[in-house]
Protein backbone atom coordinates (compact mmCIF):
# COMPACT_ATOMS: atom_id res chain seq x y z
CA UNK A 1 0.00 0.00 0.00
CA UNK A 2 2.97 2.35 0.07
CA UNK A 3 3.33 3.19 -3.51
CA UNK A 4 -0.25 5.06 -2.70
CA UNK A 5 1.03 7.42 -0.54
CA UNK A 6 3.45 9.82 -2.47
CA UNK A 7 6.16 11.62 -0.85
CA UNK A 8 4.66 14.77 0.45
CA UNK A 9 7.46 17.38 -0.62
CA UNK A 10 7.46 15.67 -4.24
CA UNK A 11 4.42 14.12 -4.60
CA UNK A 12 6.89 11.12 -5.83
CA UNK A 13 5.20 7.35 -5.38
CA UNK A 14 8.30 4.69 -4.10
CA UNK A 15 8.08 3.50 -7.99
CA UNK A 16 8.17 6.69 -9.30
CA UNK A 17 11.99 7.62 -7.21
CA UNK A 18 12.44 3.98 -7.87
CA UNK A 19 13.04 5.28 -11.66
CA UNK A 20 14.35 8.72 -10.95
CA UNK A 21 17.29 6.93 -8.81
CA UNK A 22 17.94 4.38 -10.89
CA UNK A 23 17.21 1.14 -8.45
CA UNK A 24 15.88 -1.15 -11.34
CA UNK A 25 16.07 -4.35 -8.42
CA UNK A 26 13.07 -1.87 -6.88
CA UNK A 27 11.55 -1.40 -10.00
CA UNK A 28 11.35 -4.81 -10.96
CA UNK A 29 9.75 -5.58 -7.48
CA UNK A 30 7.09 -3.05 -7.54
CA UNK A 31 6.00 -3.98 -10.75
CA UNK A 32 5.91 -7.44 -10.57
CA UNK A 33 3.71 -7.44 -7.24
CA UNK A 34 1.92 -4.27 -7.47
CA UNK A 35 -1.72 -4.48 -8.54
CA UNK A 36 -1.28 -0.61 -9.33
CA UNK A 37 1.36 -0.24 -11.77
CA UNK A 38 -0.95 0.55 -14.10
CA UNK A 39 -2.75 3.85 -11.63
CA UNK A 40 1.73 4.80 -10.55
CA UNK A 41 2.45 5.08 -14.38
CA UNK A 42 -0.43 7.72 -15.14
CA UNK A 43 0.43 9.51 -11.65
CA UNK A 44 2.54 12.59 -12.19
CA UNK A 45 4.83 14.81 -9.07
CA UNK A 46 4.28 18.18 -8.17
CA UNK A 47 6.04 19.50 -11.55
CA UNK A 48 3.76 17.62 -13.99
CA UNK A 49 6.37 14.98 -14.59
CA UNK A 50 5.48 11.19 -15.42
CA UNK A 51 6.93 8.24 -14.98
CA UNK A 52 8.67 8.76 -18.70
CA UNK A 53 9.23 12.20 -18.00
CA UNK A 54 11.64 10.91 -14.68
CA UNK A 55 13.27 8.49 -16.48
CA UNK A 56 14.71 11.44 -18.94
CA UNK A 57 16.02 13.30 -15.85
CA UNK A 58 20.16 12.34 -15.69
CA UNK A 59 20.48 9.42 -13.11
CA UNK A 60 22.30 10.94 -9.71
CA UNK A 61 26.06 10.93 -10.00
CA UNK A 62 27.12 8.04 -7.43
CA UNK A 63 24.79 5.72 -9.60
CA UNK A 64 26.54 6.88 -13.14
CA UNK A 65 29.86 6.47 -11.25
CA UNK A 66 29.10 2.65 -11.36
CA UNK A 67 29.78 2.24 -15.11
CA UNK A 68 32.80 2.89 -16.60
CA UNK A 69 32.96 5.23 -19.51
CA UNK A 70 30.84 8.44 -20.47
CA UNK A 71 29.70 6.57 -23.51
CA UNK A 72 28.52 3.42 -21.50
CA UNK A 73 26.28 5.72 -19.41
CA UNK A 74 25.07 7.06 -22.06
CA UNK A 75 23.88 4.11 -23.25
CA UNK A 76 22.64 2.68 -19.58
CA UNK A 77 20.46 6.02 -19.44
CA UNK A 78 19.12 5.48 -23.07
CA UNK A 79 18.15 1.32 -21.72
CA UNK A 80 16.29 2.88 -19.07
CA UNK A 81 14.13 5.31 -21.20
CA UNK A 82 13.07 2.52 -23.31
CA UNK A 83 12.78 -0.09 -20.82
CA UNK A 84 10.64 2.81 -19.10
CA UNK A 85 8.49 3.29 -22.47
CA UNK A 86 7.49 0.17 -22.82
CA UNK A 87 5.13 0.46 -19.34
CA UNK A 88 3.28 3.48 -20.30
CA UNK A 89 0.37 4.00 -22.40
CA UNK A 90 1.24 6.00 -25.60
CA UNK A 91 -0.76 8.81 -24.59
CA UNK A 92 1.57 9.41 -22.02
CA UNK A 93 4.64 9.18 -24.49
CA UNK A 94 3.64 13.23 -25.85
CA UNK A 95 2.11 14.32 -22.09
CA UNK A 96 3.59 17.44 -21.34
CA UNK A 97 5.00 18.62 -18.35
CA UNK A 98 4.62 22.22 -16.20
CA UNK A 99 7.53 23.57 -18.63
CA UNK A 100 5.47 22.46 -21.38
CA UNK A 101 8.14 20.10 -21.73
CA UNK A 102 7.43 16.34 -23.46
CA UNK A 103 9.58 12.99 -21.70
CA UNK A 104 11.88 12.94 -24.95
CA UNK A 105 12.35 16.71 -25.01
CA UNK A 106 13.51 16.35 -21.49
CA UNK A 107 15.66 13.22 -22.09
CA UNK A 108 17.67 15.14 -24.85
CA UNK A 109 17.98 18.43 -22.58
CA UNK A 110 19.12 16.11 -19.20
CA UNK A 111 21.85 14.13 -21.06
CA UNK A 112 23.04 16.95 -24.01
CA UNK A 113 26.55 17.35 -21.39
CA UNK A 114 26.84 13.48 -21.44
CA UNK A 115 26.58 13.11 -24.98
CA UNK A 116 28.88 15.57 -25.60
CA UNK A 117 31.34 13.82 -22.73
CA UNK A 118 30.34 10.21 -24.01
CA UNK A 119 31.17 11.42 -27.87
CA UNK A 120 34.56 12.44 -26.52
CA UNK A 121 35.25 9.58 -24.43
CA UNK A 122 35.00 7.30 -27.66
CA UNK A 123 36.63 9.35 -29.86
CA UNK A 124 40.01 9.12 -27.84
CA UNK A 125 39.58 5.22 -27.15
CA UNK A 126 39.04 5.44 -30.93
CA UNK A 127 42.15 7.13 -31.46
CA UNK A 128 44.34 5.35 -29.74
CA UNK A 129 43.39 2.14 -30.97
CA UNK A 130 43.77 3.62 -34.24
CA UNK A 131 47.42 4.45 -33.73
CA UNK A 132 48.20 0.45 -32.15
CA UNK A 133 46.25 -1.00 -34.85
CA UNK A 134 48.20 0.97 -37.59
CA UNK A 135 51.08 0.22 -36.30
CA UNK A 136 50.36 -3.03 -36.08
CA UNK A 137 49.48 -3.50 -40.07
CA UNK A 138 52.82 -1.76 -40.54
CA UNK A 139 54.73 -4.06 -39.06
CA UNK A 140 53.35 -7.56 -40.18
CA UNK A 141 52.93 -5.82 -43.88
CA UNK A 142 56.86 -5.36 -43.81
CA UNK A 143 57.28 -8.95 -42.50
CA UNK A 144 55.06 -10.14 -45.22
CA UNK A 145 57.49 -9.01 -48.27
CA UNK A 146 60.28 -9.59 -46.56
CA UNK A 147 60.18 -13.07 -45.09
CA UNK A 148 62.16 -14.97 -43.02
CA UNK A 149 65.70 -16.74 -44.30
CA UNK A 150 64.84 -14.71 -47.23
CA UNK A 151 64.50 -16.42 -50.91
CA UNK A 152 66.42 -19.18 -53.22
CA UNK A 153 67.26 -18.27 -57.01
CA UNK A 154 63.85 -19.37 -57.75
CA UNK A 155 62.45 -16.09 -55.71
CA UNK A 156 60.99 -18.71 -53.07
CA UNK A 157 61.40 -18.39 -49.55
CA UNK A 158 64.22 -20.72 -48.56
CA UNK A 159 61.97 -22.22 -45.16
CA UNK A 160 58.72 -22.90 -47.25
CA UNK A 161 58.30 -26.48 -46.96
CA UNK A 162 58.51 -25.95 -43.14
CA UNK A 163 55.59 -26.28 -40.98
CA UNK A 164 56.41 -23.00 -38.65
CA UNK A 165 57.20 -20.82 -42.25
CA UNK A 166 53.19 -22.30 -43.18
CA UNK A 167 52.30 -20.40 -39.47
CA UNK A 168 53.92 -17.40 -40.08
CA UNK A 169 52.27 -16.88 -43.64
CA UNK A 170 49.09 -17.38 -41.72
CA UNK A 171 49.42 -15.50 -38.71
CA UNK A 172 50.85 -12.88 -40.28
CA UNK A 173 47.98 -12.32 -43.36
CA UNK A 174 45.72 -12.85 -40.10
CA UNK A 175 47.44 -10.15 -38.18
CA UNK A 176 47.52 -7.50 -41.52
CA UNK A 177 43.87 -7.77 -42.22
CA UNK A 178 42.28 -8.32 -38.66
CA UNK A 179 44.30 -4.59 -38.23
CA UNK A 180 43.13 -2.89 -41.29
CA UNK A 181 39.92 -4.20 -39.92
CA UNK A 182 40.19 -2.37 -36.67
CA UNK A 183 41.21 0.32 -38.50
CA UNK A 184 38.21 0.70 -40.80
CA UNK A 185 36.36 0.40 -37.86
CA UNK A 186 37.48 2.84 -35.41
CA UNK A 187 37.41 5.10 -38.00
CA UNK A 188 34.06 4.50 -38.46
CA UNK A 189 33.58 5.83 -34.91
CA UNK A 190 35.65 8.55 -35.46
CA UNK A 191 33.18 10.24 -38.74
CA UNK A 192 29.85 9.10 -36.59
CA UNK A 193 27.17 11.31 -35.96
CA UNK A 194 26.84 10.89 -32.39
CA UNK A 195 23.09 11.00 -32.26
CA UNK A 196 21.29 9.79 -29.07
CA UNK A 197 20.02 6.63 -30.60
CA UNK A 198 23.86 6.16 -31.45
CA UNK A 199 24.67 4.91 -28.39
CA UNK A 200 22.21 2.17 -27.57
CA UNK A 201 23.81 0.04 -29.99
CA UNK A 202 25.72 1.23 -33.37
CA UNK A 203 28.92 2.68 -31.38
CA UNK A 204 29.06 -0.04 -28.73
CA UNK A 205 28.80 -2.85 -31.48
CA UNK A 206 31.45 -0.73 -33.66
CA UNK A 207 33.85 -0.33 -30.40
CA UNK A 208 33.57 -4.29 -29.65
CA UNK A 209 34.62 -5.19 -33.26
CA UNK A 210 37.25 -3.00 -32.86
CA UNK A 211 38.78 -4.20 -30.30
CA UNK A 212 38.27 -7.82 -30.74
CA UNK A 213 39.96 -7.52 -34.24
CA UNK A 214 42.58 -5.35 -32.49
CA UNK A 215 42.98 -8.22 -29.95
CA UNK A 216 43.27 -11.02 -32.97
CA UNK A 217 45.71 -8.60 -34.33
CA UNK A 218 48.13 -8.08 -31.89
CA UNK A 219 47.66 -12.32 -31.14
CA UNK A 220 48.39 -13.25 -34.73
CA UNK A 221 51.35 -10.74 -34.89
CA UNK A 222 53.00 -12.51 -31.71
CA UNK A 223 51.80 -15.69 -33.20
CA UNK A 224 54.05 -15.01 -36.14
CA UNK A 225 57.17 -13.23 -34.54
CA UNK A 226 57.02 -16.39 -32.60
CA UNK A 227 57.43 -18.83 -35.67
CA UNK A 228 60.19 -16.55 -36.98
CA UNK A 229 62.29 -17.08 -33.94
CA UNK A 230 61.43 -21.24 -34.57
CA UNK A 231 62.56 -20.89 -37.97
CA UNK A 232 65.83 -18.68 -37.20
CA UNK A 233 67.01 -20.90 -34.17
CA UNK A 234 65.02 -24.32 -33.82
CA UNK A 235 66.64 -26.21 -31.72
CA UNK A 236 70.08 -24.58 -31.60
CA UNK A 237 69.39 -21.99 -28.45
CA UNK A 238 65.96 -23.14 -26.66
CA UNK A 239 67.37 -20.82 -23.96
CA UNK A 240 66.66 -18.03 -26.99
CA UNK A 241 63.93 -19.43 -28.28
CA UNK A 242 62.37 -20.06 -24.47
CA UNK A 243 62.62 -16.42 -23.70
CA UNK A 244 61.03 -14.87 -27.12
CA UNK A 245 58.04 -16.88 -26.76
CA UNK A 246 57.75 -15.92 -23.07
CA UNK A 247 58.22 -11.99 -24.18
CA UNK A 248 55.45 -12.49 -26.92
CA UNK A 249 53.15 -13.66 -24.20
CA UNK A 250 53.41 -10.34 -22.48
CA UNK A 251 51.52 -7.97 -24.99
CA UNK A 252 48.82 -10.34 -25.26
CA UNK A 253 48.74 -11.18 -21.28
CA UNK A 254 48.83 -6.80 -20.43
CA UNK A 255 45.49 -6.54 -23.54
CA UNK A 256 44.11 -9.03 -21.84
CA UNK A 257 44.62 -8.00 -18.57
CA UNK A 258 44.04 -4.11 -19.37
CA UNK A 259 41.26 -4.13 -22.04
CA UNK A 260 39.30 -7.13 -21.71
CA UNK A 261 37.45 -5.63 -18.73
CA UNK A 262 35.95 -2.79 -20.88
CA UNK A 263 35.21 -5.06 -23.74
CA UNK A 264 33.45 -7.52 -21.24
CA UNK A 265 31.48 -4.45 -19.79
CA UNK A 266 30.55 -3.42 -23.34
CA UNK A 267 29.38 -6.93 -24.53
CA UNK A 268 26.97 -7.40 -21.40
CA UNK A 269 25.45 -3.37 -21.80
CA UNK A 270 24.92 -4.31 -25.63
CA UNK A 271 24.24 -7.79 -25.91
CA UNK A 272 23.29 -8.59 -21.92
CA UNK A 273 19.79 -9.71 -20.70
CA UNK A 274 18.87 -5.97 -19.96
CA UNK A 275 19.16 -3.64 -16.88
CA UNK A 276 16.51 -5.48 -15.51
CA UNK A 277 17.74 -9.06 -15.68
CA UNK A 278 15.59 -10.17 -18.74
CA UNK A 279 13.89 -8.89 -21.79
CA UNK A 280 10.82 -6.95 -20.70
CA UNK A 281 7.57 -6.82 -22.11
CA UNK A 282 5.47 -4.32 -23.37
CA UNK A 283 2.40 -3.27 -21.01
CA UNK A 284 -0.91 -4.94 -21.66
CA UNK A 285 -3.71 -1.91 -21.31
Amino acid sequence: MAIWFPDIESRQCIFQLAVKERHENVFNLIYQTSGHKQFVTQSSDKFGNNILQLAGHIAPLHQLNLISGAALQMQHELHWFKEVEKFVEPIYKESLNNEGKKPRIVFTEQHKDLIKEGEKWMKDTASSCTVAAALIATVVFAAAITVPGGNNNGCLPNFSKEKAFTIFAVSDALSLFSSTAAILMFLSILTARYAEEDFLFALPKRLIFGLVTLFLSITSMMVAFGSTNFLMFGNKNTWVLSVSMLSACLPVSLFVTLQFPLLLDIIYSTDGPGIFGKKSKRMIY
